[in-house]
């Protein structure tokens, strides 16, 4: 794909991210006016994480292309300063929770409903929104790592970071359920408290695999991407 039309493509998935927070925003729906608000959901926690990253994006594209040809040396060093940010942004929360949202949200989904969805949520949130939410992550982030190479940190310090994301938001969604005795999501009320921590102990790991998973990933596109490069070059030093 030509850097043109992957620039264009960013800034419209930027547009369609801030679209579905709107639209998300502007429902009266009652748990929005609980305590926690939509920050107790992580769906909505991960629409904040994609429209900051892509919007990063687009930042980086922007000043590239100012960039390009100036020969300042501080417009290049905040260049390289944005797309370090840029990739551990997209390494340690964008993929691994975009793809933990999506996977979760429609195992769960396609098992009971009832559990995550209740139906009732369909009288406030059209289907096109849903989708928004919970399944257009998954195309997005993939085209995003398709398109640009990412430098992923040290896998120790990436693994540590995304545990503090996860352990962080476990650690809100007790306090959340301490303060208003309701849990965010409606089936850890049908589970007893040993299975509770189990499910806990497994999205941490899960999450962590997502991050391993993400880098594995990038390296094979990249790697791919470089052999055939590589391959393409070969008649020409022939």
């Amino acid at each position: 794909m030509a850097l043109v039309p992957c620039q264009v493509l960013r800034v419209a998935i930027l547009l369609s991210y801030c679209s579905i927070l709107c639209n998300y925003k502007a429902i009266e729906m009652p748990s929005h006016q609980t305590y926690g608000g939509s920050w107790k959901f992580l769906t909505f926690i991960d629409l904040v994480i994609q429209a900051v990253f892509f919007g990063i994006c687009v930042l980086t594209d922007l000043s590239s292309l100012l960039t390009r040809g100036s020969g300042s040396q501080e417009q290049e060093r905040q260049l390289k300063k944005l797309i370090s940010l840029r990739d551990w942004m997209l390494a340690v929360l964008a993929f691994p929770v975009g793809i933990f949202v999506v996977a979760v949200f429609w195992i769960i989904y396609a098992y009971d409903r009832e559990m995550i969805y209740p139906k009732l949520l369909d009288n406030f949130i059209p289907g096109w929104l849903n989708h928004g939410m919970h399944t257009t992550v998954l195309p997005f982030i993939l085209i995003e790592m398709r398109t640009s190479h990412h430098a992923y940190p040290s896998r120790s310090s990436g693994l540590a970071a995304i545990c503090t994301f996860s352990v962080g938001y476990i650690l809100w969604v007790c306090w959340v359920h301490h303060v208003t005795g309701m849990w965010v999501y409606p089936f850890l009320e049908h589970i007893g408290p040993g299975a509770r921590i189990l499910f806990f102990g497994s999205t941490t790991i899960l999450m962590n695999f997502l991050y391993l998973l993400g880098e594995v990933l990038n390296s094979y596109i990249w790697d791919t991407q470089r052999s055939m490069d590589e391959e393409k070059e070969k008649p020409k030093l022939e």
